[in-house]
């Protein structure tokens, strides 16, 4: 087994071009991924969160991201750009090439937020002392995360699926979830 690097915005080629046989990064479920590539059953589950800096006096709470003058950052072929395209009506939306690039737009003051998951959200906070989380008052848009896969090669994914079903019954996806305090996100 080897580990190959690739980031969500060459995950498809990636996965489809056998650079690698399947993606265990908290992959996002949407329609376009759904339309190339193969799901297996959601294991998370994770709504969108916002990071700013705790000296930004311009967002306090969720209701001050999408106003005039506000920029947000996301990163490119995150299941975030789709989304905050649609959404945002005020803000100014900024899609960059990279996860740590939405970081230092907002550590910079050029950005005012970044959009992340509950996972990623809680990384910033235990490893930034600059980091603040913005948290929707109700639920916002929430993803169901699954591994991904090319389509075809049944045996494999069966597998795969069996290995899933096997660590949520007998708890040890609890158990990890837990360790990494991602409890509150497991799909059961």
């Amino acid at each position: 087994m080897s580990f190959v690097d690739s980031s969500f915005a060459n995950l498809t080629p990636d996965l489809l071009n056998g650079r690698c046989d399947i993606a265990m990064f908290a992959i996002g479920i949407t329609p376009a991924r759904q339309e190339k590539l193969r799901f297996t059953q959601p294991y998370l589950a994770s709504d969108i969160y916002a990071i700013t800096t705790s000296s930004n006096r311009r967002i306090r709470d969720w209701a001050d991201i999408d106003q005039p003058g506000s920029v947000v950052a996301v990163a490119r072929g995150t299941l975030h750009e789709p989304i905050m395209k649609a959404r945002l009506q005020q803000a100014e939306l900024r899609v960059l090439d990279t996860p740590h690039a939405r970081e230092f737009e907002v550590q910079s003051g050029r950005a005012d937020v970044f959009m992340t998951d509950f996972p990623y959200s809680r990384r910033m906070l235990d490893n930034s002392d600059w980091a603040r989380l913005v948290s929707p008052k109700s639920t916002y848009h929430v993803t169901p995360y699954a591994w991904a896969m090319a389509p075809g090669d049944d045996r494999f994914y069966e597998r795969i699926e069996r290995f899933l079903t096997d660590i949520k019954r007998d708890g040890r996806l609890l158990t990890h979830a837990v360790r990494h305090q991602l409890q509150p996100i497991v799909v059961r």
